[in-house]
């Protein structure tokens, strides 16, 4: 009798409500055969040799093995990855929060710095790096060169034709796009700090430099921890920057695969040489990167926030 009441209860429930889950119903749908669907199928697809029009074909942990033991190409883009990821986020990190601080202050305009800062964020990635790549460009006719190194009686230089700044010219557009995101989140924490200990640190005597290693910093920690997880999630997965700007004749990557990155490497084995199969284990090599990535950092800097 127990469990009877138990089941009929659970489908009084239930009846009641039908209208809420009806509701649910063609959301979780899409996110079915747009998201849950896919990403069973990609999973499937890593272990097998698919070139969309044939038939796939089961190959196990080929594709996995080929990745790590064989593929030149990869230990390339990691490399590319790694550098970009190690060089980007502290950077961006670093300016941002001075720029913040620096925004706090009592000063005028205060809307319109944010505002200025904010405006790479809401620009479209493709456009803002198409016109990075215009200042970038080689010669005379590249802004960068022609304002800055020409008037000052240097050569013109190929930033994106250089082996050796070619993805330091990208990671310089990135910085700059990432800035204006940073900089509000960095914004929004600041105004979380109690302004009565600035107060008493006043009344201390205590200096700017003092107040910001003492109050600011240690305070506003928990907000760095975000920042850090985010900028390293979305420097991994850099695509649209080096799609643009370092694709030299369809050639993704750059000249000798300078600016190669590990997504547009996928991008390219998956839609230029229709090698699915092979596309989809970097698919899930990147996806365990980017979860090891933010377990890292997610243990290494809450273990040093203080709230």
């Amino acid at each position: 009798m127990t469990s009877t009441a138990h089941a009929t209860s659970l489908f009084t429930a239930l009846y009641r409500q039908r209208y809420s889950y009806l509701f649910i119903a063609l959301p979780f749908s899409l996110f079915a055969i747009f998201v849950l669907i896919p990403i069973i199928a990609s999973f499937f697809f890593s272990f097998t040799r698919y070139d969309v029009i044939h038939p796939c074909q089961w190959i196990g942990l080929e594709n996995y093995r080929s990745i790590f033991l064989s593929d030149l190409r990869f230990r390339k883009a990691m490399l590319n990855t790694l550098i970009y990821v190690v060089t980007t986020v502290p950077a961006g990190i670093c300016l941002a929060l001075f720029i913040a601080i620096a925004i706090d202050q009592k000063i005028r305009f205060k809307n319109f710095f944010k505002g200025i800062f904010f405006l790479p964020t809401v620009t479209s990635i493709v456009a803002s790096s198409v016109m990075w790549k215009w200042l970038f460009a080689g010669g005379k006719y590249g802004l960068i060169n022609y304002f800055i190194l020409m008037k000052m009686g240097f050569e013109p230089v190929d930033w994106l034709l250089n082996p050796k700044l070619t993805l330091l010219s990208i990671m310089i557009m990135s910085i700059w796009a990432g800035l204006g995101y940073n900089v509000i989140l960095f914004l929004a924490g600041l105004q979380t700090i109690p302004h009565v200990m600035y107060e008493a640190a006043d009344v201390d005597g205590a200096g700017f430099w003092n107040k910001l290693f003492n109050i600011t910093l240690p305070l506003l920690k928990p907000t760095v921890v975000f920042v850090t997880i985010m900028s390293c999630i979305a420097s991994f997965q850099v695509f649209e920057q080096i799609y643009i700007m370092a694709n030299v004749e369809g050639k993704i990557g750059g000249v000798l695969d300078c600016a190669l990155t590990i997504v547009p490497y996928l991008y390219d084995m998956g839609f230029h040489k229709f090698q699915m199969g092979y596309a989809c284990a970097l698919a899930y090599i990147i996806f365990l990167c980017v979860v090891a990535l933010t377990l890292f950092n997610a243990k290494f800097l809450k273990s040093r926030v203080e709230y």
